[in-house]
């Protein structure tokens, strides 16, 4: 039945349709874009539900086969990557129709047509954005996984470049480059492993036959490749420019789904195909782990600027994760995996309180022009308080779950392993998480609570369109932190068959 192909490649095939068909039925295109991805959605959604392992090969000639496997760790991925993909097709109606129009100026001469036509190529780049970020996670051959790892980078660029703020051609080419960098550094390493492991697929690869001269330089490249992804401290320059400038509904994708992309492939690269590689370099991944946590925190409590404060919460959030996949420990990196679910609807919850709040306000994003919005949003505060609360770990949130997954098993790998520097690391790195709440509660009293200026007496929460997505992401961040078997349930005995895992 080809179900997974269909699932990847319909949004792709179908993008051209919904670009030309936009010159026609304008806004309706978000319709039908969403519609597309429903149904892709529904068709990963079912093969998850099945409990098993499920994989499509196709013959691909001399770099092997090009196959799409759904097991416990690559549905929790793809699985949020397409529910977010689908959620916020809805809400960009509203705002991308809006930031449209704000960028008509003299030279535009049919207004409807330029509308149209940008809303056309905004859905049609995002279709290919999301199925490229499905494409990555459920990839079974290292050329094929770079090959998607790429098809983000593309359409996320152009989306940057034409539908940003502030200098958002600058902004967008600093992402490609940066990124791309990233991505050579990934490929090198994978052509590399390809080479002297005798396979690009993922299980004919022998991780015995690769020279010891070159395991550690190997490891080095592609680390330094996903780390770039994942926005580790020192490697994260590209993020605050560009998660502050883009469109918010793609924010809202680049942030909580794209890069955490990253942590999956050191998962399901290092962790199942060369676990000895990496055990050269876990412990220096730790420390850059605690150290991001700990960056990302305190640069958020110097923004005023609402998106660039989010931005920087999930360099601090990635550090979470990076941290708890170091661990060696199958519950902390499940509480890995889980915190890339957790931060994914808490921060798109984040971003989306923030579009609406900058749309409401007429582009005011600074956060001390804010103020007692509660009263006028309460739907769009309601839903932030949620996101905050979910990167904060507060039950019954799913991030309170993450959240404890991770530091149970750090500490769990820590003793079992007897390493007091990594005992001593997991101590700090708790120690460290107050930073989060601060910044939480300090943003929530500022923008929600407290005096509301006078030109914001008579806001309102936005459509429909933009308040549903709110309403529905808030309570599967909740369903998910009462119910974590969702995700635990398969992910878990996968983890616990990993050799070298406590």
């Amino acid at each position: 039945m080809l179900i997974l192909l269909q699932s990847i490649f319909i949004p792709i095939l179908l993008s051209p349709i919904v670009y030309l068909l936009a010159k026609r039925i304008g806004p309706k295109a978000g319709l039908l874009t969403f519609g597309i991805l429903l149904y892709s959605t529904s068709l990963l959604l079912y093969i998850g539900s099945l409990g098993t392992e499920y994989v499509e090969s196709y013959f691909w000639g001399p770099i092997g086969t090009f196959g799409l496997r759904v097991d416990g760790l690559s549905f929790p991925f793809a699985a949020i990557i397409y529910i977010l993909s689908t959620t916020l097709a809805i809400y960009s109606i509203p705002y991308m129709k809006h930031r449209i129009e704000e960028q008509i100026d003299s030279s535009v001469k049919n207004r409807e047509e330029f509308i149209n036509t940008k809303l056309g190529l905004y859905f049609g780049l995002y279709l290919i954005y999301s199925a490229g970020m499905v494409g990555t996670v459920l990839a079974t051959n290292l050329i094929q996984f770079y090959i998607f790892f790429e098809l983000m980078l593309i359409p996320s660029y152009f989306l940057v470049a034409e539908y940003g703020y502030g200098d958002r051609y600058k902004i967008s080419l600093m992402y490609f480059l940066w990124t791309h960098v990233g991505a050579v550094c990934l490929l090198a390493g994978i052509l590399s492993l390809g080479h002297f492991g005798g396979s690009f697929n993922f299980i004919e690869i022998t991780e015995s036959s690769i020279p010891g001269n070159l395991r550690i330089w190997i490891a080095i490249a592609m680390s330094v490749g996903l780390l770039v992804k994942l926005a580790a401290a020192g490697l994260h320059i590209w993020l605050p420019y560009t998660h502050a400038e883009a469109p918010t509904p793609i924010s809202a994708l680049l942030s909580p789904a794209m890069i955490g992309i990253g942590a999956y492939a050191f998962i399901r690269i290092f962790l199942f195909i060369v676990p000895s590689l990496y055990s050269l370099i876990v412990f220096a991944i730790s420390i850059w782990g605690i150290i991001t946590m700990i960056y990302g925190a305190l640069m958020a409590y110097r923004q005023d600027d609402l998106k660039r404060l989010l931005a920087y919460s999930s360099i601090s959030q990635m550090g979470y994760i990076i941290f708890g996949m170091a661990s060696l420990s199958y519950l902390g990196i499940t509480g890995s995996v889980f915190h890339y679910v957790s931060h994914g609807t808490g921060k798109a919850l984040l971003f989306l309180a923030a579009g609406s709040i900058i749309l409401q306000t007429g582009g005011v994003r600074n956060i001390s022009q804010l103020g007692g919005l509660g009263r006028r949003l309460p739907i769009t505060a309601i839903a932030a308080v949620i996101g905050f609360l979910a990167i904060v770990g507060v039950p019954p949130t799913n991030g309170f779950q993450s959240e404890w997954m991770i530091f149970a098993g750090a500490f769990a790998g820590a003793l079992a392993s007897g390493s007091t520097p990594k005992l001593i690391l997991t101590i700090v790195a708790l120690a460290a998480t107050p930073l989060t709440a601060g910044y939480a509660l300090l943003t929530i009293r500022k923008v929600f609570f407290g005096p509301t200026p006078s030109k914001f007496e008579n806001l309102t929460d936005p459509s429909y369109y933009m308040t549903i997505p709110l309403l529905f992401l808030s309570a599967l961040t909740l369903v998910i932190g009462i119910y974590p078997a969702l995700i635990t349930e398969r992910l878990i005995p996968i983890l616990i068959t990993i050799g070298g895992i406590f």
